[in-house]
């Protein structure tokens, strides 16, 4: 009822949001409430719990949402109850750093990454080499947005953080953008000169 008194253009309304229950149910049953109330325009937005694993349930099962809210899957590990991880420093006061442990050994200096792409600007490969002594084919992926604790370049816009996003990710490989398991190979290779430097901080 409070749906209908809205009236057919929903006045301003623009979506409604389910986030607890049976979500493909809940979504199917309100939108048909809100088509037989004359409000196809307003959409349906799910969250609760969601990863992109459920959402990919969601879509296969044609459930009628339109967008998707992911809160906890994105601020927390939640496949890892602990994260083992550890910061190395691999350049410090001008000069290449490296830890030489067996099994545990890193690559020294500061580092680029630049990604070459193919038809349709499609990721094809990714090479790690020197910043700054070294340049490889392709587009360089790092970038400094800060410098002794402040930001060396503008802030971008929340759409333009979005939009970078998503023409990121449809820039890789199909194989790199399902979420089954399976061989999803993508040639990452290491420069020239960082094998050098490597070897030269293993002599010393």
């Amino acid at each position: 009822h409070e749906i209908e008194a809205q009236g057919p253009k929903g006045h301003g309304v623009r979506a409604v949001r389910i986030d607890s229950g049976d979500l493909a149910a809940e979504a199917r049953r309100v939108r048909a409430i809100l088509d037989e109330l004359g409000c196809p325009a307003i959409r349906i937005v799910l969250s609760g719990g969601l990863d992109e694993y459920a959402i990919d349930r969601l879509v296969a099962g044609g459930v009628p949402a339109d967008a998707f809210g992911v809160g906890t899957a994105l601020d927390v590990s939640a496949d890892a109850p602990s994260l083992d991880m550890a910061y190395k420093l691999e350049h410090y006061a001008g000069k290449p750093r490296r830890k030489r442990s067996p099994g545990k050994a890193t690559w020294p200096g500061a580092k680029q990454v630049y990604r070459e792409r193919g038809d349709a600007g499609v990721a094809v490969r990714d090479r790690i080499a020197l910043d700054g002594d070294e340049r490889a084919a392709g587009e360089p992926l790092l970038a400094e947005v800060m410098r002794e604790g402040r930001r060396t370049v503008a802030a971008p816009s929340l759409d333009e953080a979005r939009e970078h996003c998503r023409r990121e990710v449809l820039s890789l490989p199909p194989a790199l953008r399902v979420l089954d398991d399976g061989p999803a190979d993508f040639e990452v290779s290491v420069s020239e000169g960082l094998h050098a430097l490597a070897a030269a901080c293993s002599s010393r």
